[in-house]
């Protein structure tokens, strides 16, 4: 059962377009995975669009109102039926298909990724233990989306954020210190938070990240000097 979501402003902002595409589409995966979410948005769309369409009808009419004033209403009007003439006569149709999602393979395990992933680009996976990491291809500046793979009995040594860090498990679970994780949980984390992830059998993660780890304890504070090329 999916425990962690995007809150309620970040549905808006998803739908008003107003987010960093790396973000969007993490939420367009989640909404994939949560039905209580997608109802949720589909919502937050309706109520919109009818604001949308209630500020044009207070445009139109205040346009009505000019046109009559400055009695050009019957003139806009017959250009206005020309062309909405002009566009409805057109015939021609796009054919648009959506193609399957990619599959990514893990020894002898397939993982399906959400559609919203299918058409984005993606690195080749750099291994180093059990984390293997794909980064896709967004260009957004100082702002990092990877596929991040921990293998059975993975770990990632105790840390917290130096900026912010959401991951959505798409695969499989991890457990930290607040709890355990399932596929479409949704977490948004940052300096207040710090957390040593592990996973027993294995997990798939998307993760937006927009600075690097900091580690906290023992020798992997040795990781911090390098910080900048781990994320």
């Amino acid at each position: 059962m999916i425990k962690y979501h995007p809150n309620s402003e970040l549905l808006l902002q998803y739908v008003q377009g107003a987010l960093p595409a790396s973000i969007s589409v993490a939420i367009a995966a989640h909404l994939e995975l949560c039905a209580h979410c997608a109802e949720h948005t589909e919502t937050l769309e309706g109520q919109c669009a009818h604001s949308a369409f209630a500020d044009e009808q207070i445009e139109a009419s205040a346009l009505e109102h000019a046109c009559e004033q400055s009695q050009l209403q019957d003139e806009l009007g017959d250009e206005y039926a020309a062309m909405l003439a002009d566009i409805t006569a057109d015939d021609l149709r796009d054919d648009f298909s959506i193609a399957s999602s990619k599959e990514l393979r893990f020894g002898d395990k397939t993982i399906t990724l959400p559609r919203a992933l299918s058409h984005i680009g993606m690195g080749r996976f750099m291994q180093a233990g059990k984390l293997a990491r794909s980064r896709l291809e967004l260009d957004e500046g100082s702002m990092r989306t990877s596929l991040l793979y921990i293998a059975p009995g993975g770990t990632i040594p105790e840390h917290t954020h130096t900026g912010f860090e959401l991951t959505l498990l798409l695969d499989g679970n991890f457990s930290d210190e607040q709890g355990t994780y399932e596929p479409g949980d949704f977490m948004w984390l940052d300096h207040r938070h710090q957390h040593t992830p592990y996973t027993e059998h294995g997990c798939l993660c998307l993760a937006v990240v927009n600075s690097a780890l900091h580690f906290n304890k023992g020798l992997s504070k040795l990781l911090n000097p390098i910080g900048e090329l781990i994320y």
